[in-house]
């Protein structure tokens, strides 16, 4: 006899803003079976229509605030997509009210609340509270992470990573949002989007033992520094640098790619959303390239990591110990540039090095995954 169906998840959400709409929704339409939205709120009742029109999701769907959408008996887990001030604590009132909780990154304003982050987490072992990281389930990253495993590269001793880009607010952007002109958390555009780059570094490269930075404010658009650039020891012995700048002036076209220098060859990541590629290099000057097309970068398999944690109990990659391990690479590279000294970090209880994730239930790294690869082999030899 089959096993039963396991019912979906019911659902809420608290915060519909721009990534729901551009990252988040897109990815639960296509996993009904394992979402029931049952409920949403938003602190702006246009965007709460806006998110009813453009989802198909039933207006009547709609609570007056969060407070009412975690006292609802249909709502077994929600989905926290606030300005980043707020993530604390709603995530707070959400276990609290014996939810299971998926909230946005990151954990916290500042190292202070990132500690926070880790008594919460540590307060209710019974629930599931993952925090999103998407770059730990894109397709092109767990690809090079699984060539570097195998050794594809021999040892690795060097990372290099220069992204460069004009960031100034435009309609309907992430940069448009006045919370995110005028961040009320340390570090600004490095703490929020840069924490992305700090999880790829950590899941490629391995924990940071070490780091020196310095910082430059050259963007009157946004409050904070605009640029960053990071030397890096591993504990795995390896060193590296990464310089990210935003500029409010346009730039010329950046390559923007990751460099990964190991003793038997060289991993290069590189691409746009639209169209990812990794080139390995060979110490015969052979290349082979994988190309990643229709990929979603990771937003639809963290939300199954979330669903395989709640249904069946496991362990998600994206977990508060991750999450503050990539937010505490930024804050101590703060500290570091206004101590003007390189700076340890200590070990992130829980954290440790990134689990390669995996569909469940499968030894494969794309199965039932959308996109397509290919794959080419060329040589730079003279």
């Amino acid at each position: 006899m089959a096993a039963p169906a396991i019912p979906p998840i019911r659902l809420g959400l608290i915060g519909t803003g721009l990534a729901v709409e551009k990252l988040h929704w897109p990815a639960l339409r296509t996993l009904t079976d394992r979402f029931a939205l049952t409920a949403f709120t938003d602190s702006s009742a246009e965007q709460g229509r806006r998110f009813a029109a453009y989802s198909g999701t039933d207006p009547a769907r709609a609570t007056a605030d969060r407070a009412a959408l975690l006292a609802r008996d249909d709502v077994d887990a929600v989905l926290i997509s606030v300005p980043i001030p707020h993530l604390y604590e709603v995530a707070r009132d959400a276990l609290a009210a014996g939810k299971d909780v998926f909230c946005e990154k990151p954990t916290g304003v500042d190292a202070e609340q990132a500690e926070d982050f880790l008594v919460l987490a540590a307060g209710h072992p019974d629930r599931t509270f993952m925090v999103g990281e998407n770059y730990f389930y894109r397709d092109d990253l767990r690809y090079t992470r699984a060539l570097l495993d195998s050794g594809a590269i021999g040892r690795p001793h060097l990372m290099a990573w220069r992204h460069a880009g004009q960031s100034v607010p435009r309609p309907g952007g992430f940069t448009s949002t006045p919370w995110r002109q005028r961040p009320q958390y340390r570090g600004g555009v490095h703490l929020d989007f840069g924490v992305h780059h700090i999880a790829q570094i950590r899941l490629l490269c391995g924990d940071v033992a070490r780091v020196h930075g310095a910082v430059q404010t050259a963007n009157s658009t946004i409050d904070g520094p605009s640029d960053l650039t990071l030397n890096l020891v591993f504990t795995g012995g390896a060193i590296g640098n990464y310089t990210a700048s935003f500029p409010e002036i346009p730039v010329p076209p950046e390559p923007n790619d990751m460099r990964l220098y190991g003793t038997e060859g060289v991993l290069v990541l590189a691409g746009s959303d639209a169209e990812r590629r990794v080139t390995r290099s060979s110490p015969d000057a052979t290349t082979h390239t994988t190309v990643f097309r229709g990929i979603d970068n990771g937003y639809r398999a963290e939300l199954a990591d979330f669903a395989d944690a709640v249904q069946f109990g496991l362990r998600p990659v994206g977990s508060v110990a991750q999450s503050v391990a990539n937010a505490m690479v930024v804050q101590r590279a703060l500290d570091s540039a206004e101590q003007a000294a390189a700076l340890t970090l200590a070990p992130v209880p829980g954290a440790g090095a990134v689990p390669l994730w995996r569909p469940r239930g499968s030894t494969g790294l794309f199965d039932g995954l959308p996109g397509q690869r290919s794959s080419s082999t060329a040589s730079f030899a003279a």
